[in-house]
């Protein structure tokens, strides 16, 4: 079995006090929709778990029901940390999970078509991401904003979700993390020393963070 975790628990402080970006209108339906209806059009996932803040669980099951979400198995609280809404959404998948698939709801632009191809992935790898070829020159500044070298961006990589994960490779990883702190959870399995497989999207798939990011989101999606 394959569940995908959609998290929606963040605190959205880029686009201001009390907002939760993940109930913003995007056209003509919820930011997070977007993502839930993609994963339910992908015929390799299973289920699905949607963490989000506690003041928004009613309002996601009401999503959930106006657009049809069957696949959706539970919907739970998040936490304060990125990595203990991933364990809440961990935690509530079905016991005979094989294959986890984890998600920021704040992309809608994913597809099920990408969705498919990293899961296909997974079942042969202990994870696999989405990500692209960096363009941009990177500078890497120590201190202040004084350049200290220039990296080599013919080796760098810009990661996305999602991310997808083995659950025997995940759950190793979650022990062997501790109390480390990492800023997506395929850096998880990279520490606990495990192959990380990166499939390349060139289509638009980036985080809604600011108000010119939910503008630029509903242009493409029109």
């Amino acid at each position: 079995m394959t569940t995908a975790i959609i998290l929606a628990a963040g605190k959205s402080e880029r686009m201001g006090v009390g907002t939760d970006k993940a109930f913003l209108s995007l056209v003509n339906k919820p930011v997070v929709a977007w993502s839930l209806l993609a994963f339910e059009r992908c015929t390799e996932i299973d289920n699905i778990v949607l963490v989000v803040r506690k003041d928004q669980i009613l309002a996601s099951k009401a999503v959930v029901k106006m657009f049809g979400i069957s696949k959706m198995r539970k919907i739970v609280p998040g936490g304060n940390k990125r990595q203990d809404s991933v364990q809440a959404g961990f935690a509530a998948c079905d016991m005979d999970t094989k294959y986890v698939v984890i998600h920021d709801g704040a992309r809608p632009l994913i597809t099920s078509d990408i969705i498919a191809e990293v899961v296909k992935l997974v079942k042969r790898l202990p994870a696999v991401t989405v990500g692209h070829k960096v363009t941009d020159t990177i500078k890497m500044v120590e201190k202040g904003t004084t350049v200290s070298s220039t990296l080599d961006r013919e080796k760098l990589w810009a990661v996305q979700t999602p991310q997808a994960f083995q659950v025997r490779a995940f759950r190793n990883a979650v022990k062997a993390l501790g109390d480390k702190q990492v800023t997506d959870d395929c850096q998880m399995l990279e520490l606990a020393g495990e192959s990380v497989k990166i499939y390349e999207n060139r289509k638009p798939n980036f985080k809604i963070t600011t108000v010119e990011d939910l503008q630029i989101a509903g242009a493409l999606l029109r």
